[in-house]
């Protein structure tokens, strides 16, 4: 391993005489714990997506164990590389170095493979990765701007946000916690209307997470409320639909009994005689006193001279 290559090994003999080297030339606990765990302690290994998060892990450990100033410049390497202290320096950073290597993916490693010292390294991998990082901070962001609710859960939206935004964050960029809940409740469905309005409107700043609280139990309230109009709505159906087949039905009934043929139709000399009315029946008329028809259909109703013939009845 690293740790016990360099623990034998000391930088290259060109920069070295064998006459200054000091006796208690050994790695430090701190720095012997940090090349020892450092794979532990980043499990993920830089590429070309997570650069932002990686140079958080790795300043992260290295400042937690001093070494923070040889990845920065602020422990530059003395300027005699023939003292003591220079030859201490080399030791370290040469292991630091060597950490780096191990935390890095194969296809990122040609990147720095030649440098000589883990600023160097630091350096070459901010030149290269940073412009990725930003870029997909936007594209991110993006989508973060465009992020809709649709069939998703409450639960499972909120965690779709935040998943964008830690996203965002591990670019390198950070978006406000403010815009956050803008673009939450631009997201929201219509059902969502009325709390929008409420929030939009709330005087006292909320926070994140008192809003996923309220979420949460709005979006219990408005399943009670569609829960009950999808029954309303089913009912009305219903009782529209029986009313609409007892209308039908009588209408039915009603038409048969409308077009129902006579009884005696059979009969034809009965039905007949059923419809022509007897002589008892028949209407006179009061002008000419022929029967058939009334006064206000004679020929003779205008005409003053006509004398009514004797057959008119007295």
């Amino acid at each position: 391993m690293a740790d016990q290559e360099s623990t034998t090994s000391l930088p290259p003999s060109s920069s070295l005489h064998s006459g200054n080297q000091p006796d208690d030339l050994v790695i430090p606990a701190p720095l012997k714990f940090l090349i020892s765990n450092i794979k532990n302690l980043i499990s993920n290994t830089l590429t070309s997506d997570n650069y932002a998060i990686w140079r958080i892990q790795v300043l992260q450990q290295f400042t937690a164990n001093g070494y923070a100033g040889h990845l920065t410049g602020a422990s530059p390497s003395p300027t005699d590389s023939t003292t003591p202290a220079s030859i201490r320096w080399q030791l370290v950073d040469n292991n630091l170095l060597s950490a780096l290597f191990s935390t890095i993916s194969p296809s990122i490693l040609p990147y720095v493979i030649t440098a000589k010292t883990a600023q160097e390294v630091w350096h070459v991998l901010e030149r290269r990765l940073q412009p990725t990082c930003r870029s997909r901070a936007i594209q991110l962001k993006n989508e973060l701007h465009h992020v809709h609710m649709k069939d998703l859960t409450m639960q499972q939206y909120l965690s779709h946000i935040k998943s964008i935004v830690d996203n965002i964050a591990a670019s390198g960029s950070t978006v406000d916690s403010e815009d956050i809940i803008i673009h939450i409740l631009n997201g929201l469905p219509t059902t969502y209307n009325s709390f929008k309005a409420a929030i939009r409107t709330y005087p006292i700043p909320l926070d994140l997470d008192n809003l996923y609280s309220l979420l949460c139990s709005e979006e219990i309230n408005v399943s009670q409320e569609q829960a009950k109009e999808s029954l309303l709505t089913a009912s009305n159906t219903a009782l529209y639909t029986s009313s609409y087949n007892t209308q039908r039905g009588n209408k039915s009934k009603k038409f048969f009994k409308t077009k129902q043929p006579p009884q005696n139709q059979h009969s034809p000399m009965l039905s007949q005689a059923q419809q022509t009315p007897t002589s008892s029946t028949r209407i006179t008329c009061q002008i000419c006193g022929k029967a058939g028809h009334i006064a206000i259909n004679c020929w003779h109703r205008c005409n003053f001279k006509y004398a009514p013939t004797s057959s008119r009845p007295q």
